[in-house]
């Protein structure tokens, strides 16, 4: 039948050999490729290139099938989590995309790391739950997974050209109710948990920030502990990236 031989056919990936096949070849490490994807070959100035990061083999490769057929796109290194993908120190300016819900760094905290490799996230995870945390964090667009084929390309296109695109039914999430955008909000933090994340940032422990704050050195670590819930950034070095990519410091 027709449709069953176009769903068999198979994407032309020929060129396209330093594609990390992460979940399909669990013996290449990502920080040592095989000889054949051991040199990473540049994208012609004309072409987007593009890197997946899902823990999800099967929506990778589904992914990378759809973005191949488009005029223009290449699909680059593909991984299972930040980490992976940042094993391939791969040239700044990819458009990135992200799934939030990752093994190691995720949420917030991903989006931060992947930016700050220099590559423009655009995020397509499950939920529109973290739309807001994540444009904060450094995110170009964000999607959701149930979205169309012709739409991840729409919106890949729009971030590779300096632009953002956030799905239609996710935008009224990024604007607060007096019709203002809420993303210098920063994942939602108050003002005191924003002093307390700028000062980790600086490098200041949890009993410095209280002396400094003049508060208990429980209600600092109660203020890290609603940070770290909103953010899902768990280690200090992640909060700092946060407070970086907010533009937070100590006055």
């Amino acid at each position: 039948m027709t449709l069953t031989t176009h769903a068999l056919a198979q994407p032309d990936l020929t060129p396209r050999r330093d594609l990390a096949w992460s979940g399909v070849n669990s013996q290449t490490q990502p920080d040592q490729p095989r000889s054949g994807q051991a040199q990473l070959s540049q994208a012609p100035p004309d072409q987007i290139d593009v890197c997946i990061v899902d823990d999800h083999p099967l929506y990778r490769i589904g992914l990378a099938w759809c973005l191949s057929e488009e005029p223009g796109v290449r699909v680059g290194v593909m991984a299972g989590s930040v980490e992976e993908f940042l094993a391939w120190r791969r040239t700044a300016g990819q458009v990135v995309l992200l799934d939030l819900d990752l093994p190691g760094t995720a949420g917030p905290a991903a989006v931060v790391a992947v930016t700050a490799a220099g590559h423009r996230v655009l995020v397509i995870s499950a939920g529109p739950e973290l739309v807001r945390p994540a444009m904060s964090a450094g995110a170009r667009g964000y999607l959701t997974k149930d979205t169309e084929p012709t739409v991840v390309a729409q919106a890949v296109r729009a971030v590779a050209a300096g632009g953002r695109y956030v799905a239609p039914h996710l935008a009224a999430a990024l604007f607060d109710g007096d019709g203002t955008t809420g993303l210098v909000g920063g994942a939602g933090l108050t003002r005191r948990e924003k002093e307390v994340l700028a000062r980790v940032a600086g490098g200041d422990r949890d009993r410095d920030i209280a002396d400094a704050l003049r508060i208990n050195l429980s209600t600092v670590r109660s203020h890290l502990d609603r940070i770290r819930d909103k953010t899902n950034c768990r280690r200090r070095s992640e909060l700092t990236r946060y407070a970086i990519s907010l533009g937070l410091s100590v006055s």
